[in-house]
């Protein structure tokens, strides 16, 4: 598993999201970026977490940053997913885990004694440099926008 400490180079990634287009962190340069990684659409602390950054989207633009959510879904069900919520930032869909592998979140969780891999929650803010400024590990939903916002504050 990837270990990142804050100031490493945030690794590129090249994905489709439910907008029809692809994504890479180039795309960004210049922004802030909050990069966030869930693991299913349309689940309750997913969908929670995702209208919470909808909600605030304008107060994080104000502090020149973007969303970007990520989960294994394909770009079908986030189709579905941002539809039924109106989300109003792209989710990229990563199927072959590469980006969730390559960004440490790909991991072993274990749910009424059965071991699996799954997508931890976990969210990164990236700078207009492409660097790690933040790693928020094992996200607690509630509250977190209002952490990512204090973070893109400092």
């Amino acid at each position: 598993m990837t270990e990142f400490i804050a100031g490493a180079k945030a690794p590129d990634f090249s994905l489709a999201a439910q907008d029809g287009k692809k994504y890479s962190l180039k795309d960004f340069k210049g922004k802030k970026v909050v990069l966030y990684f869930y693991p299913k659409d349309d689940t309750s602390g997913c969908t929670a977490e995702a209208c919470s950054f909808r909600d605030n989207l304008s107060s994080v633009k104000k502090k020149g940053a973007v969303i970007l959510g990520v989960s294994p879904d394909p770009v079908k069900s986030h189709e579905k997913f941002s539809g039924k919520y109106g989300l109003n930032f792209p989710i990229l869909s990563d199927e072959s885990k590469k980006m969730l592998t390559d960004y440490g979140v790909w991991q072993e969780k274990s749910m009424y004694g059965r071991k699996y891999l799954g997508v931890v929650r976990t969210t990164f803010i990236i700078d207009e440099k492409g660097k790690i400024t933040h790693i928020f590990n094992k996200v607690k939903v509630e509250g977190h926008t209002d952490e990512v916002l204090k973070a893109l504050s400092e």
